[in-house]
């Protein structure tokens, strides 16, 4: 569930998933790595694929996960970090991109790696990957944040030693009708599922409280497709995609399939980061570190399972992290070790990726999200 689809998908721009038109579009970046300082903006055409940049947007450190309110006025960030982490909320000034701190608070825990709003826009939720823990925090009418509503501290281990002696929660985000909250947590090689109550901003664990993969796999990121049916998960170490059948009633996680999502024969070193569905519902894409490819899966629309098609280099090194654009027309590879922005074009009937002629230079991208704009 890339932070840009979130962003989409709160501010209701999810129905009309074909729309072009002009979008201020936010790279989070790690700051730590001495090439970037903070958040960047840029403007982007998607009748034209054209992204000029604005510069920097708002000097913080590490904000490298990003996610956009549903009124499109505030952004939100973590400050990732090695020890006690942080929540940012800003203010957007549509005009110039530029982004006005509102507050901060502790994110609860260390490292904290994702943030996401409810539906609602009522509630900022994180995952602290550092500690294991998530917490989630009330948004005031100014957009800022309040005292936390919900902490869990999640407890356990699994069958890496090296990745896995502990919890590390590694994606936070609602359920379509907001009735639930999904966390993968890759130190447990579990996708959790918690109540959410929306009126309080409470998380109690599910009566079906979460679905395994497969041992030392490491769940990180977690897409719903968009027919509310079907769920995936791309594995860090196992560099998979699982496929699980989702009941929106009961809040149930069913395994439905496990596939590779690196190329046939391929023998080195490499980690899975992101995933995200195409709006169209038919194709699903993973991205590999190592192999630096995006897989390209066509999801079969009855079944929910999936066939890998292709895997495109991204042209850079380290794809932590990749997002379709609100139409659904490109995607936007944020290639971390290669200092790299890169488009591609998506065959809207075979999924398929090919470039699209745009590379822009930027330090450490790690997480982009789009604001619509008149």
């Amino acid at each position: 569930a890339a932070c840009a689809l979130i962003a989409l998908a709160a501010s209701g721009w999810g129905a009309n998933k074909t729309a072009t038109g002009s979008y201020l579009t936010y790279v989070g970046t790690y700051t730590n790595k001495g090439k970037s300082e903070g958040v960047y903006s840029f403007r982007f055409d998607s009748a034209t694929g054209k992204l000029t940049a604005m510069g920097l947007a708002v000097k913080t450190q590490n904000p490298s996960f990003l996610a956009v309110h549903p009124n499109r006025r505030f952004l939100y960030s973590v400050s990732e970090g090695d020890g006690a982490g942080a929540v940012n909320a800003f203010s957007i000034n549509a005009a110039t991109g530029q982004l006005t701190l509102i507050n901060s608070v502790s994110s609860k825990g260390a490292g904290p790696c994702y943030v996401g709003v409810d539906n609602t826009g009522k509630y900022v939720f994180v995952a602290n990957y550092g500690s294991g823990s998530i917490a989630a925090f009330p948004v005031k009418d100014d957009g800022g944040l309040g005292d936390a509503t919900a902490f869990i501290q999640h407890k356990g281990s699994s069958a890496n030693p090296q990745r896995q002696s502990g919890p590390h929660a590694h994606y936070i985000h609602v359920s379509p009708d907001n009735r639930f909250v999904i966390v993968a947590d890759l130190g447990l090689d579990e996708v959790l599922v918690y109540r959410f109550d929306a009126s309080v901003g409470t998380l109690t664990p599910n009566q079906f409280p979460y679905a395994k993969v497969d041992p030392g796999a490491g769940p990180r990121h977690f897409a719903f497709h968009p027919n509310g049916r079907f769920g995936y998960v791309v594995t860090e170490m196992g560099s998979t995609v699982v496929a699980f059948t989702w009941n929106g009633a009961t809040g149930q996680l069913r395994n439905l399939q496990t596939i590779s999502a690196l190329p046939k024969g391929f023998t080195g070193e490499s980690t899975g980061a992101e995933i995200a569905v195409h709006p169209n519902g038919k194709f699903l894409y993973s991205s590999n570190r190592g192999d630096d490819s995006i897989a390209v899966f066509s999801i079969n629309p009855g079944k929910g399972t999936l066939k890998l098609d292709e895997n495109v280099s991204v042209q850079g090194k380290e794809p932590r992290f990749f997002t379709l654009d609100p139409t659904g027309r490109y995607l936007f590879a944020a290639n971390q070790n290669s200092d790299n922005l890169v488009l591609f074009h998506v065959d809207q009937k075979t999924g398929r990726l090919t470039p699209a002629d745009v590379n822009i230079p930027i330090g450490a991208p790690v997480c982009v999200v789009f604001v619509p704009t008149p």
